[in-house]
Protein backbone atom coordinates (compact mmCIF):
# COMPACT_ATOMS: atom_id res chain seq x y z
CA UNK A 1 0.00 0.00 0.00
CA UNK A 2 1.43 3.40 -1.00
CA UNK A 3 2.11 5.92 1.74
CA UNK A 4 -0.02 9.04 1.51
CA UNK A 5 -0.39 12.08 3.76
CA UNK A 6 -3.78 10.72 4.84
CA UNK A 7 -2.76 7.12 5.49
CA UNK A 8 -4.68 5.86 8.48
CA UNK A 9 -2.32 4.82 11.24
CA UNK A 10 -2.24 5.19 14.97
CA UNK A 11 -0.59 8.47 15.92
CA UNK A 12 2.49 8.08 18.11
CA UNK A 13 2.22 10.97 20.60
CA UNK A 14 6.01 11.48 20.64
CA UNK A 15 6.11 11.65 16.83
CA UNK A 16 3.15 14.05 16.74
CA UNK A 17 4.88 16.33 19.24
CA UNK A 18 8.15 16.13 17.26
CA UNK A 19 6.24 17.10 14.10
CA UNK A 20 4.58 20.04 15.88
CA UNK A 21 7.94 21.23 17.24
CA UNK A 22 9.56 20.91 13.80
CA UNK A 23 6.81 23.05 12.27
CA UNK A 24 7.03 25.67 15.05
CA UNK A 25 10.83 25.81 14.71
CA UNK A 26 10.55 26.22 10.94
CA UNK A 27 8.10 29.09 11.37
CA UNK A 28 10.38 30.70 13.95
CA UNK A 29 13.36 30.40 11.59
CA UNK A 30 11.31 32.07 8.86
CA UNK A 31 10.22 34.91 11.17
CA UNK A 32 6.53 34.06 11.04
CA UNK A 33 4.36 36.41 13.05
CA UNK A 34 1.72 35.66 15.69
CA UNK A 35 2.32 31.92 15.73
CA UNK A 36 -0.12 29.93 17.83
CA UNK A 37 -0.62 26.21 18.34
CA UNK A 38 -4.08 24.92 19.22
CA UNK A 39 -4.44 21.39 20.62
CA UNK A 40 -7.25 19.57 18.84
CA UNK A 41 -7.02 16.14 20.46
CA UNK A 42 -10.44 15.37 21.88
CA UNK A 43 -12.02 18.33 20.05
CA UNK A 44 -11.71 17.21 16.45
CA UNK A 45 -10.69 14.15 14.46
CA UNK A 46 -8.98 16.18 11.71
CA UNK A 47 -5.64 16.40 13.54
CA UNK A 48 -4.02 16.53 16.95
CA UNK A 49 -2.81 20.12 16.57
CA UNK A 50 -3.55 23.19 14.48
CA UNK A 51 -0.85 25.80 13.97
CA UNK A 52 -1.77 29.28 12.74
CA UNK A 53 0.79 31.89 11.68
CA UNK A 54 1.10 35.03 9.59
CA UNK A 55 3.62 36.10 7.00
CA UNK A 56 4.17 39.71 5.95
CA UNK A 57 3.69 39.00 2.23
CA UNK A 58 2.46 36.34 -0.16
CA UNK A 59 6.09 35.57 -0.98
CA UNK A 60 6.91 34.91 2.69
CA UNK A 61 3.75 32.79 3.17
CA UNK A 62 4.61 30.64 0.14
CA UNK A 63 8.23 30.30 1.21
CA UNK A 64 7.25 29.20 4.73
CA UNK A 65 4.90 26.57 3.28
CA UNK A 66 7.59 25.16 0.96
CA UNK A 67 10.13 24.98 3.79
CA UNK A 68 7.72 23.18 6.11
CA UNK A 69 6.97 20.64 3.37
CA UNK A 70 10.68 20.07 2.75
CA UNK A 71 11.49 19.67 6.45
CA UNK A 72 8.62 17.26 7.11
CA UNK A 73 9.70 15.16 4.11
CA UNK A 74 13.35 15.14 5.25
CA UNK A 75 12.64 14.44 8.92
CA UNK A 76 9.62 12.13 8.76
CA UNK A 77 9.77 10.78 5.20
CA UNK A 78 6.25 11.82 4.34
CA UNK A 79 4.75 14.30 1.95
CA UNK A 80 2.31 16.95 3.07
CA UNK A 81 -0.67 18.25 1.17
CA UNK A 82 -0.57 21.97 0.41
CA UNK A 83 -3.44 24.13 -0.83
CA UNK A 84 -3.56 27.83 -1.66
CA UNK A 85 -0.03 28.36 -3.00
CA UNK A 86 -1.32 30.01 -6.19
CA UNK A 87 -2.33 33.20 -4.36
CA UNK A 88 -0.56 32.52 -1.03
CA UNK A 89 -3.04 34.69 0.88
CA UNK A 90 -4.04 31.62 2.92
CA UNK A 91 -2.06 28.42 2.61
CA UNK A 92 -3.20 25.19 4.23
CA UNK A 93 -0.63 22.50 4.99
CA UNK A 94 -2.00 19.11 5.96
CA UNK A 95 0.79 17.21 7.69
CA UNK A 96 -1.72 14.58 8.85
CA UNK A 97 -1.36 15.00 12.63
CA UNK A 98 -0.73 18.76 12.45
CA UNK A 99 -2.71 21.17 10.27
CA UNK A 100 -0.98 24.47 9.48
CA UNK A 101 -2.71 27.66 8.32
CA UNK A 102 -0.44 30.40 7.00
CA UNK A 103 -1.99 33.79 6.28
CA UNK A 104 -1.23 37.29 5.21
CA UNK A 105 -2.30 39.43 8.21
CA UNK A 106 -5.41 40.96 6.57
CA UNK A 107 -6.71 37.56 5.50
CA UNK A 108 -6.04 36.08 8.94
CA UNK A 109 -8.00 38.89 10.58
CA UNK A 110 -10.90 38.37 8.18
CA UNK A 111 -11.24 34.60 8.77
CA UNK A 112 -10.25 34.69 12.47
CA UNK A 113 -9.75 30.93 12.84
CA UNK A 114 -8.46 31.32 16.39
CA UNK A 115 -11.82 32.66 17.50
CA UNK A 116 -13.68 29.83 15.80
CA UNK A 117 -11.65 27.18 17.64
CA UNK A 118 -11.74 29.02 20.95
CA UNK A 119 -15.47 29.66 20.59
CA UNK A 120 -16.38 26.09 21.51
CA UNK A 121 -14.29 26.22 24.68
CA UNK A 122 -15.63 29.59 25.72
CA UNK A 123 -19.26 28.70 25.17
CA UNK A 124 -19.10 25.32 26.84
CA UNK A 125 -17.35 26.69 29.91
CA UNK A 126 -19.47 29.82 30.28
CA UNK A 127 -22.97 28.55 29.56
CA UNK A 128 -25.32 29.39 32.36
CA UNK A 129 -28.91 28.28 32.65
CA UNK A 130 -31.42 30.77 31.35
CA UNK A 131 -33.52 32.41 34.03
CA UNK A 132 -36.94 30.89 34.34
CA UNK A 133 -39.83 33.27 33.61
CA UNK A 134 -41.81 34.37 36.63
CA UNK A 135 -45.37 33.06 36.52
Amino acid sequence: MASTPHAVRPADPAEVEALRRLILASLDDDQAEEVISIPLAGKSSIADHMVIASGRSTRQVASMAHKIAEKVKAEFGRSVRIEGLQTADWVLIDANDVIVHLFRPEVRTFYNLERMWQFGDTVSSSLKPLPTPEA
